[in-house]
């Protein structure tokens, strides 16, 4: 039987979760946990999704994200290959990381609550595994958005607290951090005391959360899944080669060069790598693409331009 296609549009939220394979780790240290979140804000960094909410367990992953561009499928299969990959070269492994298909639930972005209910879900996590103890504070488990809910250090530009917060009458101020805190640490002692509720079961086990009109569109889109299917590919390659081109173009201008120098210069250029490697930050568009468009020869060029980005990339992305 065929899967179903995804749902994607404009704007659309998602609750996106996955497990390892056979349920087994796809972290297995600090380092790990680490490497994984700059990995998420690098997926985000490229598609331009905001993240509500997230958390990583020992094997396994939720995210509460929006997508202002329909670049889900795009996104997602950029994330998990590169975390594999990742994940792998750490620990001299080879191989399939995660269990198959990742489940992303459709959640309705006008519903009032669903951001603060799927928020605390996900933040609630570790209290559910017994990895937080009440005695703690929540924020003592850093693997997950809780602390940049309750402070600003080291908050990622794709992070997005605003939805949540302001679902609950807060601002993103001192005073609403402090009690958006308190709050947190009173939900996990319900969270310890309660059984599992209806909700959670139907945020595991669902496939769109949202009011039954936004039920029946979503069913449309999947009915009309074939021709959708091959329009948001169109959509999504259209979208990631237009960015891609846009930062071509403004590289180029900057450095007084035009697309018939490209040729000329020689693979290495340092102005050549810093366009190539701010293309494979901030898109998804394939390294194929990457290297035909700036006559870098071999494709494994492009790699090389990732791990060799210079102040040249910064001094162009900010000029963009």
């Amino acid at each position: 039987m065929a899967r179903k296609g995804r749902i994607e549009f404009p704007g659309a939220v998602y609750h996106v979760l996955d497990r390892g394979d056979r349920r087994e780790p796809i972290v297995r240290r600090d380092n790990d946990r680490a490497a994984f979140v700059r990995t998420l804000e690098q997926a985000c960094e490229r598609t331009g999704w905001r993240l509500h909410a997230f958390v990583l367990m020992t094997n396994h992953y939720h995210l509460l994200i929006e997508t202002p561009e329909a670049n889900l499928v795009a996104g997602m299969r950029w994330f998990q290959t590169t975390w594999t990959v990742r994940f792998n070269r750490f620990h001299g492994l080879s191989g399939h990381l995660f269990q198959g298909r990742y489940k992303a639930v459709i959640v309705d972005p006008e519903e009032r609550d669903y951001f603060v209910t799927l928020s605390d879900y996900i933040h609630l996590n570790p209290v559910r595994a017994g990895l937080v103890q009440l005695r703690d504070k929540l924020f003592n488990y850093s693997w997950s958005s809780y602390p940049w809910y309750v402070r600003t250090a080291n908050r990622p530009n794709c992070f997005e607290p605003g939805r949540v917060l302001g679902e609950l009458g807060l601002e993103d101020t001192k005073g609403g951090r402090r009690a958006y805190a308190e709050r947190m640490r009173a939900r996990a002692v319900e969270e310890r005391e309660a059984k599992e509720s209806p909700m959670h079961s139907g945020l595991r086990r669902g496939w769109c959360l949202g009011s039954a009109s936004f039920r029946e569109r979503m069913l449309g889109l999947l009915e009309r899944g074939g021709e959708k299917r091959e329009v948001d590919a169109t959509l999504r390659r259209s979208h990631g080669e237009e960015q891609a081109a846009k930062f071509l173009r403004g590289g180029l201008a900057l450095w007084g060069l035009t697309e018939r120098d490209l040729g000329s210069l020689k693979k290495n250029d340092q102005r050549k790598v810093a366009i190539a490697a701010l293309i494979r930050r901030r898109t998804t568009v394939p390294n194929e693409w990457i290297a035909r468009s700036l006559h870098l020869g071999h494709v494994s060029r492009v790699s090389r331009c990732w791990s060799n980005a210079s102040a040249l990339t910064d001094e162009l992305e900010k000029a963009l």
